[in-house]
């Protein structure tokens, strides 16, 4: 069986192609970067229009796949930016459609579970999601993935994004936040916003911004807000593992490719006996191939649906979304 997947949830475009061995046949994909500032949804929504018809024909390509061995289309449902969802829903209608396949929802968040489980070869981990738009701590139990904990203001990746614009960079602002605090010495004090499974990093931020102007180096509060907002994240995922009892750990999205907090948990994780796994950073961040593989596996437990109900949900939880394939 062979799958093909749509990801638009934000500023990545990308199209992946995977068999019923997990087996990525092909991953294509590009992120829109704006001129100046962060993203505007319509501006990226532009973006993946323009390059989807090309991806589209690179993927089969690079599969050596023709349309007519795609077995089913699979796309990012939500959650995400309404007009870059739609975009990606309008591609994989219009290839439902035209090769007549089935065409099959994905919730973005499960998605990035499902391709570091079938990776890692564990089976119930708990999965530590931090990207720009979501920060949550997230674990299986009872038929659906239960958020544990999250952030009740701002996700992490769109946190780092507006400090480092805030400081007078471009985006996006995780990776060269993160090269930057390579050369950060002092730990400057922050806030530390844990609420119970619960984190913030509003505060932070203006916390931060307060010690620029007292005249803080930029390394220096580079290094401070990664060490303060991922023990955060340390926290409240070794709270969680403790909780459910979990042997193991998965990161997922693409704050999960800073060394730092993969070094933090994976210390965590071995210093309570647990496994820590990270997937490739090329599968951390946006992409079509853990769409396409969870898609494959909605599909194998009848969840395909008609185009006219395939509208997007731009805020649709992890918690609200079935998984039947689990419990297969």
């Amino acid at each position: 069986m062979v799958v093909l997947g749509i990801e638009s949830t934000a500023h990545t475009a990308s199209v992946g192609i995977v068999d019923d061995a997990a087996r990525i046949l092909a991953l294509a994909g590009d992120m829109y970067r704006p001129p100046a500032g962060g993203i505007h949804p319509r501006e990226a929504a532009n973006h993946h229009v323009d390059w989807f018809p090309g991806l589209v024909e690179r993927a089969l390509a690079d599969a050596k796949v023709s349309p007519r061995e795609v077995e089913a289309v699979a796309f990012a449902q939500g959650p995400g930016l309404g007009p870059c969802l739609r975009t990606g829903a309008t591609v994989a209608r219009t290839l439902s459609l035209l090769w007549r396949r089935p065409l099959v929802p994905v919730n973005h968040c499960v998605a990035h579970i499902e391709i570091a489980r079938v990776l890692s070869g564990l089976d119930d981990p708990v999965l530590l999601y931090a990207s720009g738009g979501n920060t949550q701590v997230i674990a299986y139990g009872s038929g659906r993935y239960r958020v544990l904990g999250e952030t009740i203001d701002v996700g992490i990746g769109n946190f780092l994004d507006k400090l480092w614009l805030s400081l007078g960079g471009t985006f996006p602002g995780g990776p060269a936040l993160e090269r930057a605090a390579l050369e950060g010495v002092e730990l400057l004090p922050l806030p530390y916003s844990v609420h119970g499974m619960d984190v913030a990093f509003s505060g932070m931020l203006t916390s931060v911004l307060a010690h620029r102007q007292r005249g803080a180096s930029v390394p220096d509060m580079a290094y401070s807000v990664e060490a303060t907002a991922y023990s955060m994240l340390t926290e409240v995922t070794e709270r969680a593992l403790a909780h459910r009892r979990k042997g193991s750990v998965v990161l997922g999205g693409g704050v999960a490719c800073n060394e730092r907090l993969r070094r933090m948990v994976r210390e965590m994780a071995e210093g309570r006996g647990a496994t820590m796994f990270a997937p490739p950073k090329s599968l951390c961040v946006d992409n079509g191939a853990m769409i396409a593989w969870t898609g494959l596996r909605a599909f194998r437990s009848g969840l395909a649906i008609p185009v006219e109900r395939s509208q997007v949900q731009p805020r649709q939880r992890t918690d609200l979304v079935t998984t039947p394939w689990r419990d297969a």
